[in-house]
C-alpha cells in the first residue's frame, strides 16, 4: 500500500469511526488507518498520508487539561491544512477542532441538538463538496458545542435554526461538518451507550427518545447512507483523490 493511498484516521472513542465511509474508502482502494488518541496512541508522521479524518468524540475541544493529546491534535490539523495542504475532512469534533485549530472559536451550544434535524446548504449551494445534494436535507445530529467563529478563510457551507455552521471549507481541500453522515444501523445504539451521549440524548429527548430514535434511523438509513455516499465522492474529487 503506497503512501498515497492511506487515509488517516484520528479518532477518539472506538464506536466513533468512519461508519459507512469505510465502505467507501474499501471499495476505492483506500487503507483506512484509525489511531485511538483516547487510548494513548500518537499522531505518525503526516507525510505518509495521503489525507487526513478526524472523527467524533465525547470530549470537548477546550478540555485540554483531561485531554492532553487535544494539543497535539490541534497542532497537527493545523499543519496538515496549513502547511502541507492534506485534504481533510471533519466529523462533529473534527469540524470543531478544524475550527479552533486555525484561530475560529467553539463554544457550548445554545441549543444542543440531538436527533434527526434538517440543515439548509443554500450557503454552499456553489461548493463542489455540495454538489448534487438538496439545498435542504435531513441529517443525525448529536452534538451539545458548535462552532461560534470560523477561523479566517473559511467559508460556511450549511446551517440549521440552531447552529450557524453545520458544515464548512478552508481552502481547496478541508471541508468538515457538524452533522453524522457515517452513521450506520448500529450507531445509535452504540452511541447510547456512552454516557455522556446518553445525557445529552435523554436531555433533548426524554428517557424514551433513544429507541424513537434508533426506529427513526433504522428507517432511514438507505437514504443517509445514499448521501453520505455523494458527499464521499465530493470530497474525493474536490481534493483531487479520483
Amino acid at each position: 500500500m503506497t503512501a498515497r493511498r492511506k487515509v488517516l484516521v484520528l479518532q477518539h472513542l472506538e464506536v466513533e469511526h468512519p461508519g459507512v465511509f469505510r465502505d467507501f474508502l474499501a471499495r476505492d482502494g483506500f487503507d483506512y488507518v484509525p489511531v485511538e488518541l483516547d487510548l494513548g496512541a500518537r499522531i505518525p508522521p503526516l507525510e505518509d498520508y495521503a489525507a487526513l479524518w478526524v472523527m467524533g468524540g465525547p470530549m470537548d475541544v477546550w478540555q485540554e487539561d483531561g485531554h492532553p493529546w487535544l494539543i497535539e491534535e490541534k497542532a497537527a490539523i493545523r499543519r496538515a491544512v496549513r502547511e502541507l495542504d492534506m485534504p481533510y475532512l471533519g466529523f462533529c469534533l473534527g469540524h470543531q477542532l478544524l475550527a479552533v485549530a486555525l484561530g475560529g472559536e467553539v463554544g457550548l451550544a445554545q441549543v444542543p441538538e440531538v436527533g434527526i434535524m434538517p440543515i439548509d446548504c443554500a450557503a454552499g449551494a456553489d461548493s463542489p463538496f455540495l454538489a448534487a445534494v438538496p439545498a435542504a436535507f435531513d441529517v443525525m445530529q448529536w452534538h451539545s458545542a458548535e462552532v461560534t467563529r470560523v477561523p479566517d478563510g473559511a467559508r460556511v457551507l450549511a446551517s440549521s435554526p440552531a447552529c450557524g455552521v453545520q458544515a464548512m471549507s478552508v481552502g481547496r481541500r478541508a471541508f468538515s461538518m457538524q452533522f453524522h453522515v457515517e452513521i450506520t444501523a448500529e450507531t445509535v445504539p452504540q452511541w447510547h451507550a456512552i454516557p455522556e451521549y446518553r445525557a445529552a440524548l435523554d436531555q433533548s429527548l426524554g428517557p424514551a427518545g433513544a429507541a424513537r430514535l434508533e426506529a427513526e434511523a433504522a428507517g432511514r438509513i438507505a437514504e443517509f447512507n445514499a448521501r453520505a455516499a455523494v458527499l464521499y465522492r465530493n470530497w474525493c474529487a474536490a481534493c483531487g483523490l479520483t
